[in-house]
C-alpha cells in the first residue's frame, strides 16, 4: 500500500503533466482573448460606419421610407405635404419623435417608437436641408436652460398655455386634435416646435418671439420638468376649475353625506 501511494504522488507531480496543463491554459486564454478582440473590432467598425452616414445615405433612406408620401423630389403628393423649406430641424423633430413615418392618416400624427437610429435621422435631415433649406439647429446657449425663467413663464402663459396648459400638461383641441404634454420634451424639440410649427401649432418667428424669448420659454419648461410639485394631488395641473370641481363634488358631497347621517341618527 505504501508503494502504491508513492507512485500516485510521484505521478501527480510529473513535469510533463504540469507542462500540458500550462499549455492548455495558454491556449484557452489566447482563444478567449482573440474572440473578444474580434468582437470589439466588429463593434467599433459598425459604430464608425453608422456615424459616418452622409446626406447621400440620407437620400437613400428618404427614398425608401418617405418618398411615397412626400415625393422623390420632396415636392409632396396627395398623401403628404411638400417639404420645400421645412429644413433639417423639422425632419429631426418629426422622425426622432416617431411621428414620421406616419402609420395611418388621422387628425394628428401621434408619437410612437422611433424607427431609425440617431445617425440615420441626421443623415435624412442633412439630405432635406441640402435640397430644400430651412430652419436649422440652434446654438447650445439657446438650449442651456439658463434663461429668465420668470419671463419665460409669462411668455408661455400668453402664447402657449391656452393649448398646452400653464404647467405644460397638454390639452384637448377640436376635431380629435390635441396639444401634447411638455413634461418630457427635450429642449431641442421645444425649440423645433416653436420654429417649425408642427401639427396644429403656429410658427413663432423672430417677429413673434425673438431668440432670447424662446430661450426663456425653454428655460421655464425645463424648470417645470426639474421641479416637481412639492405636495398634494396635482389634478392634472388644470388649475382652479379642476380644483373647484373636486371640492364641489367630494367636499360638499361629504358634508351632505354627514348631514344626512346626523339627521338619520337623530330621528
Amino acid at each position: 500500500m505504501a508503494r502504491q501511494n508513492k507512485r500516485r504522488q510521484s505521478g501527480r507531480r510529473s513535469p510533463l503533466a504540469a507542462a500540458v496543463l500550462i499549455g492548455v491554459g495558454l491556449l484557452l486564454t489566447g482563444g478567449v482573448y482573440a474572440g473578444a478582440s474580434a468582437a470589439m473590432a466588429s463593434t467599433n467598425d459598425d459604430s464608425k460606419t453608422s456615424s459616418n452616414l452622409t446626406a447621400e445615405d440620407g437620400k437613400k433612406l428618404f427614398q425608401a421610407n418617405c418618398a411615397t408620401c412626400h415625393g422623390l423630389d420632396l415636392q409632396g403628393t396627395e398623401s403628404g405635404p411638400s417639404l420645400y423649406g421645412v429644413g433639417e430641424l423639422a425632419v429631426e423633430f418629426q422622425v426622432s419623435t416617431g411621428r414620421m413615418p406616419l402609420a395611418a392618416q388621422g387628425p394628428q400624427a401621434p408619437q410612437k417608437p422611433v424607427q431609425f437610429t440617431e445617425d440615420q435621422i441626421k443623415a435624412m435631415a442633412a439630405y432635406v436641408q441640402s435640397i430644400a433649406p430651412g430652419p436649422t439647429y440652434p446654438s447650445a446657449e439657446t438650449l442651456d436652460g439658463k434663461g429668465d425663467v420668470a419671463n419665460g413663464a409669462d411668455l408661455f402663459r400668453i402664447n402657449c398655455a391656452m393649448c398646452h396648459n400653464v404647467a405644460g400638461a397638454g390639452g384637448a383641441l377640436t376635431e380629435g386634435k390635441f396639444a401634447p404634454a411638455l413634461t418630457e420634451t427635450s429642449a431641442l424639440h421645444m425649440y423645433a416646435a416653436m420654429v417649425t410649427g408642427p401639427q396644429n401649432m403656429p410658427v413663432f418667428n423672430n417677429m413673434n418671439l425673438n431668440l432670447e424669448e424662446k430661450r426663456d420659454i425653454i428655460s421655464y419648461l425645463l424648470y417645470l420638468q426639474q421641479h416637481e410639485s412639492p405636495g398634494g394631488y396635482g389634478l392634472g395641473a388644470l388649475g382652479p376649475v379642476a380644483e373647484g370641481l373636486f371640492i364641489w363634488i367630494f367636499g360638499i358631497g361629504a358634508l351632505i353625506g354627514v348631514t344626512v347621517w346626523i339627521t338619520a341618527k337623530s330621528n
